[in-house]
This record gives C-alpha cells, structure tokens and sequence, in this order.
C-alpha cells in the first residue's frame, strides 16, 4: 500500500512539472473579447444611469460589480470546458495554476473595496485605479504560462491604474475611467490569445 500511494504521488508530481512547463490555453479569445464589451456596456450603462456618482457610490459599484462578476462567471466557465478539452489528462492541475495565480489579487481587490468603502468612504474615488493596479498585479503573476506578449496588458493596466489615481477626485469615477482600460486591455489579450492559438495550429 505505502508503495501504491508512493506511486501516486510520484505521479501527481509529474502531472504538476509537466502543467508547470505547459504553456495555459484555457482562456479563450472568444470570452475575453465578451468581458471587453461587457466592459464597454457597463461604461455606457453608468453614464446613463450614475451620472453623479459621487453621490451614488452604491450605483457605481452594482453596476461594475456585476460586471465583474459576469465576467468572471464566463471567463471560470469557458477555463474549465476549454481546459478538459485542450489540456486533458493534466486539465486539474493546469486550472489549478491558473486560479492560484489570480486569485490574491481578486481577493486583494475585495478586501480593499470593503475597507475603503468601511473605514474611508471619501476614498472612494480611488477604487477605479486601484482595482487596475491589482488586475495588473493579477496579470503579471499569470505571464509566465501564458503567451510573453500577455505582460504588455499587464504594463496597460498598471498605467491606466496611476493614470487613474492621478485623476483624483469625480474625474477618476467617470464610466470610462473603467471603460476604456477594460475594454482595450481585454480586447488586447484577446488579439494575443487569438494570435498564439492560430500559431499553435500552424506549429502542429
């Protein structure tokens, strides 16, 4: 028996080097194109509907919040198919990677969120581009399993993030102080992925 769960620990140990090695191609171009328009949508949803959102912070969060989610939603559901598909047998460990990459930063994002809107609330306004500095951070931790070029969106959103924070103030809530750097850096990450799947066809 110990030499059965010996094997199979040696065998765990090589699935997790060969995911460790393995470039992830579970996120589809498809659904990183729909989270930029859901991005774009969310921005025109909250110039519509929270144009002062100074004074209705709790708008300007469902609306982005949501958003957030959805895009999360759809991005984890098309992970998980995507991955059985392409990555098979080391499917588990090659989603494992990838939610342990990303999730401290979304954690991070959460806590600061709930903190600032607490214990802060006149620092509300920074949210935006702190949210896009931790998405950075997020993308970052990512680069070394995805296609190099995914590194330019992360230096995106960690400048779109100061850009933001330099803003200060009403300004840093308008709807495309979120829009824009979600839309062009999801639609971005979508061209790379689009680009790296066409090349892996060729190569094979």
């Amino acid at each position: 028996m110990n030499d059965l769960h010996k094997a199979l620990g040696d065998i765990g140990s090589i699935r997790r080097q060969v995911a460790r090695s393995t470039q992830f191609r579970g996120y589809g171009p498809a659904t990183l194109l729909a989270t930029c328009l859901f991005a774009i949508s969310a921005a025109g949803a909250q110039a519509l509907w929270v144009p002062d959102p100074d004074h209705h912070v709790n708008g300007y969060l469902i609306i982005w919040v949501t958003t957030a989610i959805l895009s999360a939603a759809l991005t984890g559901t098309q992970m998980y198919t995507r991955s059985r598909r392409i990555h098979s047998g080391i499917s588990n460990e090659m989603m494992q990677m990838a939610v342990e990459q990303f999730l401290p930063s979304v954690g991070a994002g959460l806590l600061l969120t709930f903190v600032l809107l607490r214990s802060v609330p006149g620092a509300v306004w920074m949210l935006p581009g702190l949210w896009q500095v931790i998405f950075s951070l997020g993308i970052f931790s990512s680069c070394r399993f995805l296609p190099r070029l995914v590194v330019a969106a992360g230096v995106w959103y960690l400048l779109t993030g100061l850009v933001c924070l330099g803003l200060a103030g009403s300004s840093a809530l308008s709807p495309w102080a979120m829009g824009i750097p979600f839309g062009m850096g999801q639609l971005f990450v979508a061209g790379v992925l689009l680009f790296a799947a066409r090349e892996a066809c060729d190569a094979a």
